[in-house]
This record gives structure tokens, sequence and C-alpha cells, in this order.
């Protein structure tokens, strides 16, 4: 891992943060011509494609993944499996249904009722990476808060593994969690199918899940037909430390997030250069023993780093440009540093909230933007599966008082009959 002086030394490193997704625009001609050939000839460009990338013939398996193979995967999971998925999704949909019911607003105005209520989109597709990789967690993450925000449709895709088979543990928590309908179809084209719809798959109102970089840059095309939750690249995990932090937990956190893949990307930041330099040594210790030492190895070199701050306002600081996926607080007093940071998809807080934690149990949602998106995007929530619909209800008196302020603004604005059809009300 990287030692770098701040702000000395960090320049380079947030300079090609901001221009990381700038990778994606050749990759849009790619990925657009993907998603037009879906658009045109539906099944048979999903077919096509799944043969090329996947190496699977779907031809005779279809694309849907039956019912029987659904109630198959419950044999092939661990025992205890199924629990431990309820058990998350219960806790995320406790959250979601929180905040959906914090959502609903009335207002009296001297005589004018304003009422503002969530109203569920129809559909939802939810994209679930896979292939040789399992993810239930994420099939757990994307549908439960659709569910819980009232989505008569919710439908999944995920890439099919050897064979076409779909992993055992993602076809388990996509049915515990009321998911409708399943495909075994991944990339581009199952973002497009799920956009604009082929034969088999019908379209939906709202698409949403991370992925590779072509799942990515597929959501930001379609994004101009359908909504789409939020750009989720490579996972990212920034810890804010001072001297009182256990080097040990740090360090396990670091290699922890490292580990799902080489283009992960794990960083310290801290006024104390004695834990950077015991981080640095505990994480290659831990190295000597760990699982999948190789990813995690490959990761931390490329892009792990530390930085050095001269003050904790300066590492506050590095924190908000950052704009990290996870950040994790380990000071003296992490409750109110927490709390003033301005830029992050999760905040987590205080030694006991590690982020396997997070992701796994606490019942936040884990698909959080990365990338720098933290500055501008929140992370996937029953927010992104409803409409705020406002209604209005007006008493004759408060109607008749309000004739002065329309009068004024009509005339402004150039439109004699939205006076008139007020006015005209009271003969």
């Amino acid at each position: 891992m990287r030692v770098l002086r701040h702000p000395q030394q960090t320049g380079e490193l947030l300079k090609s943060r901001l221009e990381a997704w700038r990778a994606y625009e050749p990759l849009f001609r790619e990925v657009e011509r993907i998603v037009e050939d879906v658009k045109r000839r539906g099944d048979e460009a999903l077919v096509e494609y799944t043969r090329k990338f996947d190496g699977v013939d779907l031809t005779e398996l279809g694309i849907r993944v039956p019912r029987e193979k659904v109630e198959e995967a419950y044999e092939k999971v661990p025992d205890g499996f199924p629990e431990a998925v309820e058990t998350l999704r219960d806790r995320v949909s406790q959250v979601a249904s929180r905040m959906l019911e914090n959502l609903k607003t009335e207002v009296e105005l001297d005589g004018v009722s304003i009422k503002i209520e969530p109203k569920p989109v129809e559909s939802a597709g939810c994209y679930v990476p896979g292939g040789r990789a399992s993810y239930p967690s994420t099939a757990v993450m994307t549908s439960t808060p659709a569910k819980a925000a009232g989505v008569e449709r919710v439908v999944a895709c995920t890439p099919p593994g050897e064979g076409g088979s779909v992993n055992p543990a993602t076809l388990v928590a996509l049915d515990l969690c009321g998911v409708d309908e399943v495909y075994r179809v991944g990339g581009a084209q199952a973002v497009a199918a799920m956009a604009y719809g082929t034969e088999t798959i019908k379209p939906v109102r709202v698409v949403v899940g991370p992925g590779n970089r072509y799942v990515t840059a597929a959501k930001m095309l379609v994004s101009r037909s359908v909504r789409v939750d939020l750009p989720a690249g490579p996972s990212e995990l920034l810890v804010l430390a001072d001297s009182s932090a256990d080097p040990t937990l740090v360090a396990l956190d670091l290699v922890s997030q490292a580990e799902h893949d080489v283009d992960a990307v794990c960083g310290l930041v801290t006024d104390s250069e004695d834990l950077a330099f015991r981080v640095v040594e505990e994480v290659e210790r831990i190295l000597g023993g760990c699982g999948r030492r190789e990813v995690v190895s490959e990761s931390l070199s490329k892009n792990g780093f530390v930085v050095v701050c001269g003050s904790m306002e300066e590492a506050l600081e590095f924190v908000d440009e950052f704009a990290p996926e996870h950040l994790e607080v380990h000071v003296s007093n992490p409750e109110d540093l927490a709390g003033r940071v301005r830029s992050a998809g999760v905040v987590l807080v205080g030694p006991y909230a590690p982020t396997a934690f997070s992701d796994y149990y606490a019942g936040l949602n884990h698909v959080l933007p990365t990338g720098g998106y933290a500055h501008s995007y929140s992370g996937l929530s029953v927010l992104d599966f409803v409409r705020l619909v406002g209604f209005v209800e007006s008493t004759p008196e408060a109607l008749r008082e309000s004739l002065k302020v329309v009068e004024l603004l009509s005339k402004v604005e150039g439109l004699p009959n939205h006076l008139e059809s007020v006015s005209g009300r009271f003969g």
C-alpha cells in the first residue's frame, strides 16, 4: 500500500479518481450497439450475446429460469442459509418500510389541504451479478426495497454459469424475497432487455443493481428511457482513523474489502503517522495467511493507499473530496466526527460497525455509489421504487382568497385563461 502525504502527494490520486469514469466513454459505443440490437431483435439478440459472452446456448434451456430449478436450488444450499437470507431480508425490509412511512406528508394551509404520498412503480428489474460468482446478498438488497415499496412485478436478471445454471444461493435468495421472474441473462443485454422488453421479458419501469463496466454503461444509456438507480462500480472502503484506532481492526477491514476483486479501492486516512505504518505492517502480516490472497494482494498493491494528514480537519476535507462508497470512522469521538461527513455512500461509526457487518446484517442497503458519485447520489433504497404523488383539495373560501395572487401571476406570465379558470367559479 502506498503511503502519501496530504495535500502534497494526493493530487494525482484525487485527479485519477475524477477521471476514472471517462474510461466509460469509448465503452459507450460498444454497449450502445448491444442495447440497440436487443431493442431491435429481442430474444434472438439475448441468445446470441449469451452464447458469445457466457458460452451458454439458451436455445433449448430457455431464457427464464423455470420454477422447478428454483425449488431444486433449496437442496443445494448449506443448512441455515435460507434462515440467514430471511434475517437479512427482514432487516432491510424494516428499514425500507420505516422510510416509506416517513415519506407521507400532510399540510393544512388556510383551507387548502395538501397531501404527498409515495406510490410504487408498477414493475422493477434487478440486476444481480453472477456467472461463476454468487451474490445472494445483492439479490436481497435489490429486490427487498422494491417489494417493501409495493411494486407488483419484480424481475431479476443474472448471468448463467456453466451449462446455463444459475447459482443456487442466488435463486434461493431471490425466491425468499418474492421475486416474480428470474432470467438467466447478464451483461448489457440484460439491462437492455429489462428496459425495453423482448418476446420473453416484459419491460420494467425501473432498473437497479450493480455490475461490471458493461452493465453500468448500459444503465447510463437506458436511463434516457427508464429510471435507474446509481452508478455502482468496483467496491470501495475508506477508513478515517486517529491514534486511538486499533491497527489490527483497520487492517482486517481493508483486507476484507480488498477481497471483492482486484479493482476494489481501499484506503486509510489518518492524522497519525505512527498508526499509518502500524496498519501497513498489520496488512502485510494478515496477507501471509488470508483467504483469496492473490486477489487481496493485487487489489491493495494496485489501488490501496494510506494518506497521512496534518490534522483531522485535513483528513475530513480529503474524505469529502474522495466521496467513498463505504467510510469507517475509527476515532476517539466517532459520533461527532461522523456527523460532519458530507459525501459518502454509508458512514460506519465506531469499531463495532465494520463494512462486512453493514453488508450482511445491519439492514442498510449495500448497493451504494462509487467512483466519487457519492457527491451527488444516495445508496439504493425504497425511494428508488416509488413516485411521490401530491393531492390538493381546497375550500371555496380558500380558492376565493387566491384570486389576487392568481391574477398577478397569470398577468405577468401572459396566461389570462388561468385567471378565468379560477374567477369563473364565482360568477
